[in-house]
């Protein structure tokens, strides 16, 4: 059974960075692909960036060049290294490994 589990938001100035976290219980996480999503106030969960279990990574338009996604598959963990940050990113930021969620954890971008 996995469960996932994200950490690392919180609250930065525009301009700023972060670097959220997904740890991953179970023995399959190294032979999916992993995703990042998004879910901003009044609006639908958005595809952010997924990491295939190789290593290839797509992202959406909207943080190509600014959000970086990596995996540690020794340690069963995913990263999304966020530079640049805009008040557009604010959501709750969402990791996914086949049909699993976390349950989420809030970032916003605020002065």
């Amino acid at each position: 059974q996995v469960q996932l589990v994200e950490s690392g938001g919180g609250l930065v100035q525009p301009g700023g960075s972060l670097r959220l976290s997904c740890a991953a219980s179970g023995s399959t996480f190294s032979i999916y692909a992993m995703g990042w999503y998004r879910q901003a106030p009044g609006k639908q969960r958005e595809w952010v960036a997924t990491i295939a279990s190789y290593g290839s990574t797509a992202y959406a338009d909207s943080v190509k060049g600014r959000f970086t996604i990596s995996r540690d598959n020794a340690k069963k963990t995913g990263y999304l290294q966020m530079n640049s940050l805009k008040p557009e990113d604010t959501a709750v930021y969402y990791c996914q490994l086949m049909d699993k969620w976390g349950r989420g954890t809030q970032v916003t971008v605020s002065s």
